[in-house]
C-alpha cells in the first residue's frame, strides 16, 4: 500500500537516472553549457543597454530573449547540477521553492512564444511596411508590445499555478527533474480535472496564438517578397526571417514532443532530457543567431577588441 504525507513542507526530485559513467560527461556539457548561456546573454544584454546605437526596437526585443534565457535556465541547470551528486534520498527542495521555479520554468516557456510573437510583428512591420516603420515601431508601441509579451505570460501562468496550489498534497516524489506545473498536481490525491482543463486550454491558446501569429506574418512576407523585384530586400528577409523561423519551430517542436510524452509515462527519460534540453539549446542558440549574427553586435565587438590592441605608447 502506498504511505501518503499530507502536505509535507519538503519534497523530493526524481532527477535524472544516469549511469555513473554517464554523470561526468552530462554533468560538464550541462555546466559549460551553463556558463555558455550565462556569459554570452549578460554580455549581448550589457552591449545593448550600454550601447546608444543599439537602442533600436529589433535589438531591444533580442534584449527580452536574452534576460528569457538567462532567467529561464537559472531557474533549473544549477540546481540540477548540485542534484546529480546527490543521492535519490537527498534531493530535497522545500514546497515553497519548487512552487517558485515550476513558474519561473512556465514563464521562461511561455514567453520565448510571446517574445517570438512580438519579433514577427517587428520583421512584418520593417519588410512590408518600411517606410512607416519609424512611426510605428516607436518607444510607446515598443513598450506595449513588451509588456503584453511578459504580462500575457504572467497572467497565464499564475492562473496555472494558482489552481494547483490550492490542492492539498498526499504524495512527496515528483516524477520530474524539475518542478513544474504537471509534477506538482500529480502530488494530490484530490480531483484534478479543473487542473487538466485548464492546462489544455493553455496549451491550446498559447499554441493557436503564436502559431497563428506566424503563419499571418511570414504569409504577408512572403507574399510581398515574391512580388517585389527588391532583391536587397528579400535577401534581409530571407536573413532575418530564416532564422527567427527555425528558432520557433525548434521552440514549438520541442515543446509539442513534451507535452504529448507526458501521456507516454514509460518513456519518462526521454521526456526529462528533451524538456531540460529544449532550454539549454534555445539560451545556445539566441545569442549565437540574434546576437553574432547582427552587424552592429558584432562592429561593437570588433571594436572594443581592436581598442584593447592598442597599447598607449611611451
Amino acid at each position: 500500500m502506498e504511505n501518503y504525507t499530507y502536505n509535507s513542507p519538503t519534497l523530493q526530485l526524481e532527477g535524472l537516472n544516469v549511469s555513473k559513467d554517464s554523470t561526468y560527461p552530462l554533468f560538464l556539457f550541462l555546466f559549460f553549457s551553463y556558463l555558455f548561456i550565462i556569459v554570452a546573454n549578460v554580455g549581448i544584454t550589457f552591449i545593448v543597454f550600454i550601447e546608444k546605437t543599439l537602442h533600436q526596437p529589433m535589438y531591444l526585443l533580442y534584449w527580452n530573449l536574452s534576460v528569457n534565457d538567462i532567467l529561464g535556465n537559472s531557474a533549473i541547470v544549477p540546481r540540477l547540477l548540485i542534484d546529480m551528486w546527490q543521492p535519490a534520498s537527498e534531493r530535497i527542495i522545500t514546497y515553497y521553492e519548487c512552487v517558485i521555479q515550476a513558474f519561473t520554468t512556465h514563464m521562461f516557456n511561455t514567453t520565448s512564444h510571446t517574445v517570438l510573437m512580438i519579433m514577427a510583428f517587428d520583421r512584418y512591420v520593417a519588410i512590408c511596411n518600411p517606410l512607416r516603420y519609424a512611426v510605428i515601431m516607436t518607444n510607446k508601441m515598443l513598450i506595449k508590445l513588451t509588456v503584453s509579451a511578459w504580462g500575457v505570460a504572467f497572467i497565464l501562468v499564475g492562473i496555472l499555478l494558482g489552481l494547483t496550489i490550492r490542492l492539498n498534497r498526499c504524495r512527496t516524489l515528483m516524477r520530474s527533474i524539475y518542478c513544474n506545473n504537471a509534477a506538482l498536481f500529480k502530488l494530490s490525491c484530490e480531483s484534478v480535472f479543473i487542473n487538466n482543463v485548464y492546462g489544455l486550454t493553455f496549451t491550446v491558446v498559447l499554441f493557436t496564438g503564436s502559431i497563428g501569429s506566424m503563419v499571418l506574418t511570414y504569409t504577408k512576407i512572403t507574399v510581398i517578397c515574391l512580388t517585389s523585384n527588391n532583391k536587397s530586400l528579400n535577401s534581409k528577409a530571407l536573413k532575418t526571417c530564416s532564422t527567427h523561423l527555425v528558432l520557433y519551430l525548434i521552440l514549438l517542436l520541442s515543446g509539442m514532443t513534451v507535452i504529448t510524452l507526458h501521456r507516454f509515462p514509460q518513456l519518462s527519460e526521454g521526456r526529462k532530457m528533451i524538456s531540460l534540453l529544449s532550454h539549454i539549446i534555445t539560451g545556445i542558440l539566441n545569442p549565437i543567431i540574434y546576437g553574432m549574427q547582427s552587424k552592429e553586435i558584432r562592429r561593437f565587438l570588433s571594436k572594443l577588441f581592436d581598442s584593447k590592441k592598442v597599447l598607449p605608447s611611451f
